[in-house]
């Protein structure tokens, strides 16, 4: 089966050239490395680097005829249900294991889920909220609730989850943009107005910048 270029860019795959340009504009300027220092530049290049790739062949009919002849092509069912078993124990284990505040064990189930099953947003979302509790762990926590919010770019609960999670990393820019897209897509939400205040407020005070997000 191809690489799924369309997921990486969080696009159904009947979306029009324009569409492709219009997402991969969107999402370049998210996660331009330039925006970004230390291990996150590190992380940004590499997800610009992948984000970039889908463009150039999405954008190219004939590579995109094939990647959309590989994509046709279905695993086994055997292999497909497989998959999506492992991915249901890891989530249990997962959620179980966070209930009883073992994030190390709901990190590691929550990780095994996201490998068995790469497109389920769900499985992002709960590794995103379980790394939210460890500092060291930041890094992933916004890596994870990206790629959520890429899976289901309308899902206002995974957008205020972004949104949350960037906003304690002080990436203010990302973080008002994912509480945007939560408002444009979810019910009028008085929390998120608040955050988006608070944020606000705290661009005005650092004056923006470069890294400001």
């Amino acid at each position: 089966m191809s690489k799924d270029y369309y997921a990486i860019l969080g696009i159904p795959r009947n979306a029009t050239g324009a569409q492709v340009r219009t997402r991969f504009l969107e999402l370049a300027r998210l996660q331009h490395p330039d925006r970004f220092q230390g291990e996150a530049k590190v992380k940004a290049e590499a997800d610009f680097q992948e984000i970039t790739q889908a463009f150039n062949i999405l954008s190219d009919p004939v590579r995109r005829r094939e990647v959309d002849a590989g994509l046709a092509q279905p695993e086994p069912p055997a292999a497909v249900e497989d998959k999506n078993e492992a991915a249901k124990v890891y989530l249990r284990r997962g959620i179980k294991a966070y209930r009883q505040r073992n994030y190390v064990e709901a990190a590691d189930s929550f990780e095994r889920a996201t490998a068995a099953d790469p497109r389920d947003a769900r499985a992002w979302s709960y590794l995103a909220q379980t790394c939210e509790h460890q500092k060291r762990w930041w890094v992933k926590a916004r890596k994870a609730a990206a790629r959520a919010c890429q899976l289901e770019p309308m899902n206002a609960t995974y957008l205020k989850l972004a949104g949350r999670i960037f906003a304690r990393a002080e990436m203010y820019e990302r973080a008002e943009k994912y509480y945007v897209a939560a408002q444009d897509w979810g019910d009028k939400d008085a929390a998120v107005e608040a955050a988006l205040a608070d944020i606000r407020r705290h661009k005005k005070k650092s004056g923006g910048g470069l890294f400001g997000g």
